[in-house]
């Protein structure tokens, strides 16, 4: 029987379970053993992290070319046009690869969203606003440089779904397991 796990990533936490440096880690939250990570979450984002015991599911998660979507919140810095957000809809080339489209749409605050620590940067003279971001790939910082290819960087970066799962109903700092067969936890994402 394989398990998955899912669990709300806090800021300043890697996606692993050591420390380094001023990060801290998942062993401060996850006391399962046996568990690894399938598709990273950079230490400055939050939100939805799975964890699995089966590798073939691991594989499954974070290997590209099975083009599971991801979903993210993006909080940025000043209000994209339509005109900014068609580039992202469009495929964006970055520095070193061209970004597959993207689904792009803004949003209001996310609702039941938890304050950030240490909070974000604010400017009194520029507004921010929250997109909701949809891709298939997960390359290094990926929503982060494509924000930043049209001109809005992210201050704020939440992943709120992988696949079907998502962090509905589960607190920052919070995990839960699901039990079950590959196709059945399958069938989750």
């Amino acid at each position: 029987m394989s398990s998955l796990l899912l669990f709300n990533k806090p800021y300043g936490v890697l996606s692993q379970f050591t420390p380094e440096g001023k990060w801290r880690a998942l062993n401060e939250f996850i006391p399962v053993k046996g568990v690894y990570v399938a598709g990273r979450l950079d230490a400055d984002s939050e939100g939805l992290l799975l964890l699995t015991d089966d590798g073939k599911l691991q594989a499954r998660i974070a290997d590209p070319k099975h083009k599971l979507v991801k979903t993210y919140w993006a909080q940025v810095e000043g209000i994209p046009d339509e005109a900014a957000l068609d580039r992202l809809r469009g495929g964006i080339k970055l520095a070193d690869f061209t970004a597959q489209p993207a689904e792009v749409h803004r949003v209001d605050t996310p609702s039941g969203l938890w304050e950030r620590d240490p909070p974000i940067r604010f400017r009194a003279a520029i507004p921010t606003s929250w997109l909701e971001i949809r891709i298939s790939e997960g390359k290094n910082r990926q929503v982060r440089r494509m924000t930043a290819a049209i001109g809005y960087p992210t201050l704020r970066l939440i992943r709120a779904a992988i696949g079907a799962a998502t962090l509905e109903g589960l607190p920052l700092g919070e995990w839960r397991r699901i039990d079950g067969g590959y196709k059945e936890l399958q069938g989750l994402l």
